[in-house]
């Protein structure tokens, strides 16, 4: 004999045992895919927070180690040195510059590129800072060699340049650099505590000093040379990290709007929920951007050979793949984990979870119930096991649905 268990509508309106993982074993399935382009995946992103939170930790400690203990290979904007270039043969390669320069001076040089192509191609070297005594000599070597061509197609030794770089610009340029990032971060904070609220505009600042921590870490970790522009683009990355979290962060207001005075679902379900909703929009971001920056490298290495567009190019690849990770998997999560150990929400959320667990109560005696007065005496009842935060999935919602906690219109 089968009993049908209660759930029906309670006193205050609401019903016992909404989205429970029975009802949502009944409801059709569809593939991930699917799922994942109507926002209605249900993915588990906010209840493994501890797992992302550990991941988050780790990646973080990674790259403050690597650059206590590498550093960073700084270009000559840092460091000062001396600049050579002059215009390239045909059957130049720096490999062969490379030897020139060894053989002239008994040492090697830090960079040897071909900058630009076709007729307005040009070798440049860098180098530690030079004297005079080495300059002629190198040049020297270079024109016996190379024999390069000044603006008239005659070779002269005047079609060699040589340029000393001060290590004093590269730090105005990075003073001035976290001056702008210390007037931003401060801006930025102000904005969201106004628009939305304080929790949210603490969980920004985490997630744009992790974006700043792992790019600089990987710089550190895998040798790239850190020039001005580099530290340029690390400020460009926080824009799209920044855009990707309120993005989010908006869908999380919505949601939640009002549902504090709700008894079916958790402030984290509803933020689980906006992270779904919001999942594809900020996967399909992220790869827009990759692809003109993917552009950009190509053109800077293969064609133009220009070494600064290929840094800026760079560090906002990684930039924005470590933007997308810290928007979708730990902004949100750190929202709720905030909010979940003190105040409303979590006084709220002992409550929803109570009042769940007093509802599988509930079931169970039905269900043991009604097998005991089933014909044949008594009978093994199967009990299903009251749902946590962490395993609680809610049920698909459709899409176009209302978000709950937005009032709807009363019938007449």
């Amino acid at each position: 004999m089968t009993v049908p268990t209660s759930n029906g509508p309670t006193r205050n309106g609401s019903d016992s045992n909404t989205s429970s993982d029975a009802d949502f074993a009944t409801q059709p399935h569809h593939s991930r895919l699917s799922r994942l382009y109507t926002g209605t995946g249900a993915f588990q992103i906010v209840g493994r927070r501890r797992l992302l939170f550990t991941i988050t930790a780790v990646v973080m400690l990674i790259s403050l180690l690597s650059i206590a203990f590498r550093g960073f290979t700084l270009g000559i904007d840092f460091e000062g040195g001396s600049k050579i270039s002059f215009p390239k043969a045909d059957n130049v390669t720096t490999e062969q510059v490379e030897q020139t320069y060894s053989d002239a001076l008994g040492m090697e040089p830090e960079s040897v590129q071909t900058v630009g192509a076709g007729a307005s191609a040009t070798i440049q070297i860098r180098s530690q800072a030079l004297d005079l005594q080495q300059v002629n000599t190198l040049n020297d070597a270079l024109y016996n060699e190379f024999q390069p061509k000044d603006a008239a197609g005659n070779p002269s030794r005047n079609a060699i340049s040589t340029s000393d770089v001060s290590e004093t610009w590269g730090g105005q340029i990075t003073q001035k650099a976290l001056i702008a990032l210390a007037v931003f971060l401060v801006l930025v904070s102000v904005y969201i505590t106004i628009r939305y609220e304080r929790d949210m505009a603490i969980a920004a600042m985490a997630a744009l000093v992790f974006d700043l921590t792992v790019t600089a870490g990987v710089y550190s970790l895998v040798g790239f040379e850190m020039t001005p522009a580099t530290v340029i683009g690390l400020l460009t990355i926080l824009g799209f990290s920044l855009y990707d979290s309120v993005v989010v962060f908006d869908k999380v207001e919505e949601n939640t709007r009002g549902v504090l005075h709700l008894n079916k679902r958790t402030y984290a379900e509803q933020a689980n929920l906006a992270v779904n909703q919001t999942l594809m929009r900020s996967i399909n971001t992220t790869l827009i951007g990759i692809l003109p920056v993917l552009g950009l490298m190509i053109i800077a290495v293969w064609l133009l050979g220009v070494g600064t567009l290929k840094d800026l190019a760079l560090v906002q690849l990684v930039g924005m793949i470590v933007g997308a990770y810290s928007s979708i998997f730990f902004a949100t999560p750190l929202v709720v984990a905030i909010k979940e150990r003190w105040g409303p929400v979590a006084a709220h959320t002992k409550k929803v979870l109570a009042r769940r667990e007093g509802a599988v109560t509930r079931t169970q005696r039905t269900t043991v119930a009604a097998a005991g007065a089933a014909p044949g005496g008594t009978a093994t009842a199967t009990v299903p096991r009251p749902t946590t935060t962490t395993e609680y999935r809610p049920g698909a919602p459709r899409p176009g649905a209302r978000p709950t906690g937005k009032r709807q219109k009363k019938r007449r």
